[in-house]
């Protein structure tokens, strides 16, 4: 058996990540290149790919613009688009300084996908004009996918989009993260052997990741009613006159939870929030210590326990679990149970690009997150295993399907495919990605780490 870490060597082990980054960053000197997909034989091979013969594709797409999908590689790109205001829990960084975060996005979308991604670091504020930039740019991309944007703009400019472009658009920290959490909850809830619908939740934070999380929660079948959401001022409820229409901090997502939510008008902070709950749902600003021990210890029985703000969770697991929490998770690979986006983006896209899909629904998330849980089942879930990790292809494989397949229900879809087609095409792309990877760091292309 091995050794029981201390708390020192545990806090130790959170912290090592930043010191290998900070190493293997400059080394590198970025995570992603350009590389070329065509054979070329000979000097030849240009006339095809480039003038004169590119002309004919060219005109095949003027006459219908649908062929771009056809004779060009947007069918599998898409942006990664930020301002740089609100980055992992790093807050308003700013473009240049979010770059690592986006270049990190895009290799995991690639590696876990097989989506060709890459970073769109704007350096403007304005809603208006993120929302022109990515409609100009969209002509070359399959897909936006919107990352570590402020709230409420963030908000504003995904219903904008959504609605005047036709590829997918999807904000990561809404969507991805409330699949993913519902994905867990799911089999965390089976495990402590308690129902969606009955137990109470307590919601730390009130961003855009926490309102679209209860969201998903209530599609699940949760009620809102039963869930207390903090904010940095303390509980949602009715009487929040600072969060109403006219008031200067009006947020029309949160006043919504406000007339939504906390049926019982439970006034506080968190530690209200939490106290006799069953679910702990903590996606605010990164700590320790915003979680205080005594305040998971007030929860009910078998409490479960999401600490999920990056870089650092709102209370370190350990400490969660000595306040008598059965369950706990984090956003972190370095702790079990990660609950973390990249078991959701990159499968959601691969499913969306593969049929042409026109948008992302909530019901595409939906069967995503059922996808993510049902796996996890089936290999046997527990109190340290109720998510998937990175590494399980399959998964990402299934999920696609189901993603696809839902589209293709909902008639968004372009392309028609059968379920199988949509396996085949998904697990190709998906495994040829980490085939091409090995096969560069086999022959030191991609260069070993110092």
């Amino acid at each position: 058996m091995s050794k029981k870490l201390t708390v020192k060597e545990l806090v130790a082990k959170a912290e090592k990540p930043k010191a290998i980054a900070m190493k293997y960053h400059p080394f590198y000197r970025g995570k992603l290149e350009v590389c070329i997909k065509t054979p070329i034989t000979s000097f030849q091979d240009f006339s095809v790919w480039y003038t004169p013969g590119v002309a004919e594709p060219c005109m095949d797409i003027y006459r219908d613009k649908n062929k771009v999908y056809e004779h060009t590689n947007k069918w599998n790109f898409v942006a990664v688009v930020t301002d740089g205001t609100r980055v992992l829990g790093l807050g308003n960084i700013g473009p240049e300084a979010g770059m690592p975060v986006m270049e990190g996005k895009a290799l995991l979308f690639k590696y876990l996908g097989g989506v060709d991604a890459f970073p769109i670091c704007l350096g403007t504020k304005d809603p208006e004009e993120i929302i022109n930039v990515v409609k100009w740019i969209s002509p070359t991309f399959g897909g936006i996918n919107l990352e570590d944007i402020e709230k409420p703009k963030c908000y504003y400019i995904l219903d904008r989009l959504r609605k005047e472009l036709d590829v997918p658009v999807w904000h990561d920290d809404q969507q991805g993260t409330a699949l993913v959490t519902l994905a867990g909850l799911i089999n965390a809830l089976k495990v402590v052997n308690k129902k969606m619908d009955e137990v109470s939740i307590a919601m730390v934070g009130a961003g855009a990741a926490n309102i679209n999380v209860a969201k998903y929660f209530a599609k699940a079948g949760a009620k809102l009613r039963n869930m207390i959401m903090v904010d940095s001022r303390g509980t949602l409820h009715q009487g929040r006159d600072d969060l109403q229409e006219g008031a200067a901090r009006y947020d029309p997502k949160k006043w919504e939870m406000c007339q939504t939510t906390n049926s019982a008008g439970t006034i506080g902070g968190i530690a209200e929030a939490m106290k006799g709950a069953d679910v702990c749902i903590a996606l605010s600003q990164s700590g320790p210590g915003v979680i205080k021990k005594e305040w998971v210890a007030d929860m009910a029985d078998d409490s479960i326990v999401f600490a999920c703000a990056n870089p650092v969770p709102e209370i370190w697991p350990w400490e969660a679990k000595e306040a008598g929490a059965r369950i706990t998770a984090t956003g972190r690979s370095d702790f079990v149970n990660q609950v973390n986006n990249s078991l959701g983006f990159p499968a959601v896209f691969r499913g969306a690009l593969d049929v042409s899909a026109e948008t992302i629904t909530d019901e595409m998330c939906i069967v995503a997150a059922y996808a993510i849980a049902e796996y996890a089942e089936k290999e046997g879930i527990n109190e340290d295993y109720i998510i998937p990790t990175m590494d399980a292809t399959d998964m990402y494989i299934e999920e696609a399907v189901l993603v696809g397949m839902k589209a293709i229900e909902q008639g968004i879809a372009r392309k028609k495919l059968s379920r199988d087609a949509i396996r085949a095409s998904a697990e190709s792309i998906i495994r040829r990605s980490k085939a091409t990877t090995d096969l560069l760091m086999k022959n030191q292309i991609i260069k070993p780490f110092p």
